[in-house]
């Protein structure tokens, strides 16, 4: 018997690599298609969220504050007799909104700064490049605080300043795949066809790596969704009586200490889902496009 020939009765290795491999790709499938059913849940209820809710969030009843779930309050009440599931489902609208801005406004003008800077080369792309390098170096919350202790509290002024503490990410992006994407035989074609530097950098090269840049936006709409979400526990986000799950959390503080922890912890693991279930989105398209997935 030749050293390559398995033993009677011991599987090949390849074999049972295999399997493991294809056990991992079965989970991980269940885990995204887990995840993408829950994106599209929450984005239903934000959608219909006035119809969905069975009262109004912003009203208390103060004969009725810190009530177990029952009939008339499915997840109880809060300190000031809010209901606590009308205000989960209203919440997400508002808790879904900044984020989509903040990731929207950050990937537009990313896409623009990359795309330009890297086109251009030269000086223009080392000042921009350094100029992104400095804005790294602010976290997106602290411009967050920083905007609300020039403008005062809401959701504007911290949505404008995340916007551009998150610019950086793909600004940078674009500006990498643009350098490699510009010395490709495609794109001399083009240009020798006649065609301008902005129809092609727009119209050829652009759609080439968008797939790329929504797999980071994707992610970062996770993290834009959290610093939010911190920015409105802190007190410094939206107002209440605005629903908003960082603020439903900020306000349910004294709720969990005298024992009714529903008005805290339901918005909590709508955070937490939300976060996990982009992430997890996000990261399987940057594999996909990585190759480094069937």
């Amino acid at each position: 018997m030749s050293a390559s020939t398995p033993l009677p009765g011991n599987p090949p290795r390849r074999a049972a690599g295999g399997a493991l491999r294809r056990l991992r790709r079965l989970g991980g499938s269940r885990l995204r298609s887990a995840c993408l059913l829950v994106l599209a849940l929450f984005v239903l209820v934000a959608l219909f969220a006035p119809w969905l809710a069975p009262q109004d969030p912003t009203r208390g009843d103060l004969g009725a504050t810190l009530a177990g779930p029952g009939a008339g309050h499915w997840l109880g009440t809060d300190t000031g007799g809010h209901d606590t599931f009308s205000a989960l489902i209203e919440g997400t609208r508002t808790s879904l909104v900044g984020p989509l801005t903040v990731v929207v406004s950050s990937t537009v003008l990313g896409i623009a700064v990359g795309l330009f800077t890297a086109w251009r080369g030269g000086w223009v792309d080392a000042v921009v490049g350094r100029l992104l390098d400095i804005l790294f170096a602010f976290p997106a919350l602290l411009l967050a605080i920083l905007a609300v202790a020039l403008f005062g509290k809401g959701l504007t002024a911290p949505v404008l300043a995340m916007a551009v503490a998150y610019l950086p990410y793909t600004a940078r992006l674009v500006r990498g795949l643009t350098a490699q994407e510009k010395v490709r035989p495609y794109i001399a074609a083009y240009r020798v066809q006649g065609h301008s530097a902005v129809f092609v950098a727009v119209r050829r090269l652009l759609p080439t790596i968008m797939p790329t840049v929504l797999a980071q936006s994707t992610v970062n709409f996770g993290y834009a969704l959290l610093d939010l979400a911190a920015l409105s526990f802190l007190g410094l986000g939206v107002q209440p009586p605005a629903p908003d799950w960082g603020a439903m959390i900020n306000q349910s503080q004294a709720a969990v200490l005298q024992g009714q922890p529903l008005s805290a912890v339901v918005p909590a693991a709508a955070v937490v889902l939300v976060v996990v279930a982009f992430n997890v989105v996000g990261e399987h398209l940057g594999d996909r496009l990585a190759g480094r997935e069937s």
